[in-house]
């Protein structure tokens, strides 16, 4: 779906047509390069302790989160040995993956419309989980909320961080620009 040359991003699309120009009147931007605009998102999942016991659920939540992102995702490993926790320096931990132009967009389209409204009990995410530079940050208790993952062959279930950074100068610009995305703020 990606690798085609006319494909556009249902998002990109939008962010180009409506979301530039509300942002630009909103605030009284001058400057077309004012304007906040996505800039990486990034996801991370931490095995912890069951990775320690298992080596092989590190290399699991691995190809989990490459199918979710549609790109390979990094193993992370401990950058020193834990006696206490029994870790010891490069043994895998984790993945991370950091998503930029279509894909990063794709993926905010799928998390928004699909994979968001599958949580259970879900009223929205925090508005309050900014940084103060326009970068939000969110964590998910469930990976199989996402349609790329077969449910009936995961052997566990990972929480998972995803981080969506802006080029937004304050929380304010940013909280717009993801609310024009849509992305349903609980307050």
């Amino acid at each position: 779906m990606l690798d085609d040359a006319k494909y556009t991003p249902r998002l990109k699309e939008q962010y180009r047509d409506a979301v530039r120009a509300a942002l630009k009147e909103e605030f009284g931007y001058k400057n077309e390069m004012q304007i906040p605009r996505l800039d990486k998102i990034v996801l991370n999942i931490g095995c912890g302790a069951e990775a320690v016991r298992d080596s092989k659920k590190a290399k699991s939540a691995q190809e989990d989160l490459s199918a979710i992102a549609g790109q390979k995702a990094l193993t992370t490993v401990a950058k020193k040995s834990i006696a206490g926790f029994r870790v010891r320096e490069d043994m895998p931990l984790g993945a991370k993956v950091t998503l930029r132009g279509d894909r990063m967009y794709e993926f905010l389209d799928r998390l928004i419309t699909i994979a968001m409204p599958r949580i259970r009990d879900f009223r929205g995410v925090s508005g309050k989980s900014f940084d103060g530079r326009g970068n939000y940050a969110m964590g998910m208790k469930e990976h199989i909320v996402f349609p790329e993952i077969n449910f009936d062959k995961v052997d566990e279930t990972w929480g998972m961080d995803i981080v969506i950074a802006t080029t937004a100068k304050t929380d304010a610009e940013a909280k717009a620009l993801l609310k024009a995305f849509n992305m349903p703020f609980n307050s």
